[in-house]
């Protein structure tokens, strides 16, 4: 395992640069100027001038990379162009309200997921299995846009029950009462999407084990249908699962960018917005490397994980 761990590093290196090179490409690109955001349009071009002097931006765009390179290579990610402060610290006060939300909704999603798409692969064909289904198709076709802002017009504006938006309420102290309340509304915005998507898998996972010889050898031996499913079948059948999972392991990083807008969410999501408006292109190139890190972070996690399920997976 730690041979193949090693390896699966050593690999991720040129992997990061090429997405680290691409990036800076693409984002610097982009039609516009951040100095056009940020200084009086009807500045003098001598004022203009100096101020992309200052920025770095009248260099070669290698010359700005290997710059902005050697400043990673020495733990500094650059300071934003929109508010000077240094981009580390502007990531890292995003990090904690985006791993709350979107890791109580993936937790929520697959708590509702997994009993409903194993009931509807149980279920095969019943009115259960449909209505699992119909509802499943709802939950990935239903807009978050739409889905979040029907539930604040119903909760937060006709109900006046919940918050129609940030993290706490202005003006108070901060209670864990007051911050679920502004969580519930986001939370099922987003765990209706994962909801859907995961009843899905998880059906399709178990139908295809169910039929397998194994089963019917547990099913001859008198073990309880129950046992057969939750125990031999479910564990066979999570590696797809899992697959999923580590798939959705970088978004909880990179945040839910509409549903943060309509919230008001101060996560990842909403400075993603804020620095693609701004064109901070500091900030972006973080973002950008930060989910390119976790991308291979959540593949390595996901074979490892295999292994763990599955005792047939070995890795040398």
């Amino acid at each position: 395992m730690i041979p193949y761990i090693i390896r699966r590093l050593l690999i991720a290196i040129p992997v990061l640069f090429g997405v680290m090179v691409v990036n800076f490409i693409i984002i610097n690109m982009a039609p516009g100027n951040p100095v056009d955001m940020y200084v009086d349009p009807n500045s003098s071009p001598e004022l203009l001038e100096m101020r992309k002097e200052q920025l770095g931006l009248n260099d070669p765009l290698y010359i700005q990379f290997f710059h902005w390179l050697g400043n990673l290579a020495q733990g500094n990610l650059g300071y934003s162009f929109s508010t000077y402060e240094p981009v580390s610290k502007m990531i890292f006060e995003r990090l904690g309200p985006t791993f709350e939300l979107m890791g109580l909704a993936l937790l929520v999603g697959l708590i509702i997921a997994l009993p409903i798409g194993i009931l509807s692969a149980v279920k095969q064909y019943s009115k259960l299995d449909y209505l699992a289904t119909g509802t499943s198709f709802f939950g990935i076709s239903i807009p978050h846009f739409f889905l979040g802002l029907g539930l604040i017009y119903i909760f937060a504006v006709q109900l006046q029950v919940l918050p129609a938006g940030g993290m706490s309420t202005l003006g108070s102290e901060d209670n864990f009462l007051d911050k679920v309340q502004h969580l519930i509304l986001p939370v099922i915005v987003l765990a209706v999407g994962i909801s859907g998507q995961y009843v899905r898998y998880v059906r399709a996972s178990l139908l295809e084990v169910l039929g397998q010889d194994y089963l019917r050898t547990a099913r001859a031996k008198g073990l309880k249908e129950f046992v057969v499913t939750n125990k031999h079948a479910l564990k066979n059948a999570l590696i797809p699962i899992i697959t999923i999972i580590g798939m959705e392991i970088p978004f909880l990083l990179g945040g839910a960018v509409i549903t943060e807008q309509i919230f008001q969410w101060p996560g990842m999501g909403q400075l993603t917005i804020q620095s693609i408006m701004s064109r901070d292109y500091p900030t972006l190139m973080a973002l950008n490397l930060l989910t390119a890190f976790m991308v291979l972070f959540a593949n390595l996690l996901t074979d490892i994980v295999y292994s763990f399920v599955d005792p047939r997976i070995k890795y040398k």
